[in-house]
């Protein structure tokens, strides 16, 4: 951890870009997602990108190594639905662990073939099911899931990505604090009940329109002072928005975080067939002036990027110095 605490003293470091958007490119089909091993498989799995890491390994190391090659310091680990209650879906909850410990092995070969220093952050997301609101719009009180069926996922996703040996343990997209909460939960007690050194916890929310709210409803301020208790390296914000939608609530966050922030927003809104049209040069512009300002300490992108993205990110935040850490009064 004093690593990349030193590191983010010294410069912004830059966070990867999009995972879904390079397997897209690849233009997988049902057969290249099952490969060998889940070749009769009893449901389809075409789009279950985690288990990329298991069946096309070479693939997400290769895109991995892109993201290392663009300048990137920090790479995610390709599990943003390696959960039980996620991998539901495809009926496939007894490979979430397993998924996770392959996606963290996928990461740290790409930095051991690129040969730069580099960290991997382990993602943990939002999952598909939420614990603040009701899928049954007639009975506002029902929950589809509960606290502790939620935190038990994310212990299982924790031990593999920690046992696949990441450095950093990521709860990003969250549009519901109560979700984050369990995650967060999870990782204060798993390390605890394992008498193990606590991994760097980095917290990355997701304002879902102009509101400035999440989907749960909390403002910017009232999700930072959610999740504070947690002692993050970083709060931040991904996803949902693009830099320009992004930017004042960059600016509110960077004023209010007592801890390091991140951003890596998506390349601008989706258009009318949902992809993203902003192009790098666009995006990295936008992200400029954010790092011109001091609001940045790690950066880089969400939906819609690509390593083309970050590289030209990370050329324009070189010049800058990283967001200074501000100097709290003790409390009386």
């Amino acid at each position: 951890m004093s690593s990349i605490k030193k590191a983010l003293q010294e410069k912004i470091l830059i966070i990867d870009g999009a995972m879904g958007t390079m397997i897209q490119l690849h233009k997988l089909e049902e057969a290249d997602y099952r490969g060998e091993r889940f070749k009769d498989w009893h449901t389809d799995v075409k789009g279950n990108n985690d288990l990329l890491s298991i069946t096309q390994p070479e693939i997400i190391i290769g895109i991995h190594k892109k993201y290392l090659e663009a300048g990137a310091d920090i790479i995610e680990t390709n599990t943003f639905s390696s959960t039980s209650i996620a991998q539901a879906d495809y009926d496939m909850q007894s490979l979430a662990y397993e998924m996770n410990v392959a996606s963290a092995k996928c990461a740290k070969e790409a930095i051991k073939q690129n040969g730069k220093t580099a960290w991997v952050a382990g993602a943990i997301g939002p999952l598909n099911k939420t614990l603040s609101l009701s899928p049954d719009v007639n009975n506002p009180g029902y929950r589809a899931v509960t606290f502790d069926e939620v935190a038990a996922a994310y212990t299982e996703q924790i031990k593999g990505l920690v046992d696949g040996g990441v450095d950093i343990l990521l709860v990003e997209t969250i549009f519901d604090t109560l979700n984050a909460k369990a995650a967060i939960y999870a990782i204060k007690n798993y390390f605890r009940k394992n008498n193990l050194p606590e991994l760097p916890i980095m917290i990355s929310g997701t304002i879902t329109d102009a509101s400035g709210r999440t989907l749960s409803g909390q403002t910017l301020e009232a999700f930072y002072t959610s999740v504070a208790h947690a002692n993050p390296l970083s709060v931040g914000l991904n996803c949902a928005l693009g830099a320009q939608e992004m930017r004042p609530h960059i600016e509110e966050l960077s004023q209010i975080a007592a801890c390091y922030t991140s951003a890596y927003p998506n390349a601008g809104l989706p258009n009318a067939f949902g992809e993203y049209d902003e192009q790098p040069h666009e995006t990295a512009h936008i992200i400029e002036e954010w790092a011109a300002n001091g609001w940045l300490n790690i950066v880089g992108g969400c939906c819609g990027t690509t390593p083309d993205h970050i590289k030209h990110i990370a050329d324009e935040v070189r010049k800058f110095k990283p967001r200074e850490l501000p100097v709290l009064e003790e409390a009386l």
